[in-house]
């Protein structure tokens, strides 16, 4: 069987017509989503029932194509199997009980009694890995241990991450426990998704530019490293995407000094800079500006040729620079895919 057009980009191949997927291509910007969201009842409802999380998992796969699917989860299901308290106020976004001292540390979960919680998630993912089409790729996923640390410091989403960065400078040694187990939680939780069908793995740091000096190589760039290492071990050949977003200048040298085989990236650096300094290590992905998917037009067609050019002499994965936003438009979605598959 020819190989899966992501894989081959993943191995390093510069292919004629990029493979391309979009962050968030599950969400609420299609009507059957929204469709089956109501029918689950809640959002948490949604991802812990595997045959509805498979069906929003499949939605944008049979409208547009896509050449990889990825997992339909939230990253804060990984902290919830540890203990925490998790709860989505509507129209506020996930709430959280909070991580601020020793003793909230102490009261969580080890890294190995994770899998009774997520096992719907595994479940999901062994439904998409038969229903899938052929030539798919099955991309399973995980927040960065300082992205979903942020979160659980908080107790919700920050715009500047503030409650993490003072708990790790008042308190760096429960900031780095929780750091560590987060990360070995996550080898387990991405090597069970992986057992159970996942072909490729995500990690998302979406909260990674906010890290500055040595906090980004402690806390952004070590983690990385060790779940990567790690999940190589024991699955040999599996193909790794990082996405520190906004990391900026440190996305140059990050695929080299992680070990991942593709750096994902944010639309705040033109590809054509991304190009120069990021690609000469490997495959990268991006990194189109999903305000596109609101506006479309001939502005869509424009900066996704440019990508594509700007990208076109080494391995590229096609996709946005962060998630679709609720407002975008299917019919831009569909416009993007058929200029990626006609560019060249």
């Amino acid at each position: 069987m020819t190989k899966k057009l992501l894989l081959r980009a993943l191995a390093g191949e510069t292919l004629p017509t990029p493979p391309i997927w979009m962050m968030r291509q599950a969400g609420r910007y299609l009507p059957e989503y929204r469709a089956t969201r109501a029918k689950a009842g809640d959002f948490l409802s949604l991802c812990y029932n595997s045959d509805l999380a498979a069906e929003v998992t499949l939605q944008p796969i049979r409208r547009f194509g896509f050449d990889a699917a990825i997992l339909f989860a939230d990253i804060l299901l990984l902290p919830q199997a540890l203990g925490a308290e998790l709860w989505f106020e509507t129209g506020e976004g996930p709430r959280l009980s909070t991580i601020t001292r020793p003793a909230d540390l102490g009261a969580l979960k080890g890294k190995d009694d994770i899998h009774d919680r997520l096992a719907p998630v595994y479940e999901t993912m062994r439904i998409l890995a038969r229903e899938l089409p052929r030539e798919t790729a099955l991309i399973g996923f995980a927040g960065a241990p300082w992205t979903v640390a942020s979160y659980m410091v908080a107790g919700r989403g920050t715009p500047d991450q503030g409650p993490a960065h003072a708990l790790k400078a008042a308190d760096r040694k429960t900031f780095s426990a929780l750091i560590e187990l987060l990360t070995e939680a996550t080898i387990e939780y991405l090597s069970a998704q992986v057992v159970a069908g996942a072909e490729v793995v995500k990690l998302f740091d979406s909260w990674a530019g906010s890290l500055k000096g040595q906090d980004f190589t402690d806390f952004a760039l070590a983690p990385a490293a060790r779940i990567i290492a790690a999940l190589k071990a024991r699955h040999p050949g599996l193909p790794v995407i990082a996405f520190p977003r906004e990391a900026g200048p440190r996305y140059v040298g990050f695929a080299r000094a992680t070990g991942a085989d593709c750096v994902a990236l944010d639309n705040s650096v033109s590809a054509e800079w991304a190009a120069a300094n990021v690609q000469k290590d490997g495959c990268v992905q991006g990194n189109l500006d999903p305000r596109h998917m609101v506006t479309g037009g001939q502005g869509l067609v424009d900066e996704t040729r440019r990508i594509v050019r700007a990208f076109a002499k080494g391995p590229h994965i096609f996709n946005l620079g962060h998630g679709i936003t609720p407002d975008g438009n299917p019919d831009n979605v569909a416009l993007m895919v058929e200029t990626v598959r006609e560019a060249r």
